[in-house]
């Protein structure tokens, strides 16, 4: 009894789907129309003539991918005394990737007496910075935090060999990309 509802059930299932044929003459029809009525037109391809072969004799002289001997050598700046530059062997802090205009200045708590400001960069990604922390392009320095306001100090190329400091701000109200810091 099993086999035959089973084999029953196949029959009816496969008269079922064999009416779901679509009608689709009137597109066959349409296909071979413009078939028929299109002129294929393909230029042929151009001659290409080859080009002779050249041997590469230049195998003795300096390879054009390294810097010249002038270039290699290294370039000494003359350091200029009572001149102020940033400290450049230290490691970058992740807030240094970013210009001030992408900052926004988004809160302030106290841990142990310390104070630190939360910073929101540009990509989503909160920061903490407290006094003495690296931040925005110019190798500015936090050197103070209030409730509204992260006070930097950035260091400047004056383009002699010295740096000059200019102070920026960082308020809470500023939103991203309104800082006139840069």
């Amino acid at each position: 009894m099993n086999k035959f509802m089973m084999s029953l059930s196949i029959l009816s299932a496969a008269s079922l789907l064999g009416g779901c044929g679509a009608n689709i003459d009137d597109l066959i029809i349409y296909t071979e129309q413009i078939k028929a009525n299109t002129q294929v037109n393909i230029d042929a391809y151009p001659e290409f003539v080859p080009l002779p072969s050249v041997n590469y004799d230049a195998t003795t002289l300096r390879s054009p991918f390294t810097k010249s001997y002038r270039e290699q050598s290294d370039v000494v700046t003359a350091e200029r005394p009572n001149c102020d530059q940033p400290k450049q062997n230290r490691a970058k802090q992740p807030l240094e990737r970013f210009g001030l205009d992408a900052l926004q200045m988004s809160g302030v708590f106290t841990n142990n007496g310390r104070k630190y400001a939360l910073v929101k960069a540009n990509d989503g990604t909160l920061h903490k910075v407290t006094r003495g922390s690296y931040i925005g392009l110019f190798h500015g320095r936090v050197t103070k935090i209030t409730n509204t306001e992260i006070l930097i100090e950035e260091m400047l190329p004056d383009g002699a060999g010295c740096w000059k400091s200019k102070q920026a701000t960082l308020t809470m109200s500023s939103m991203v990309g309104e800082n006139n810091n840069v």
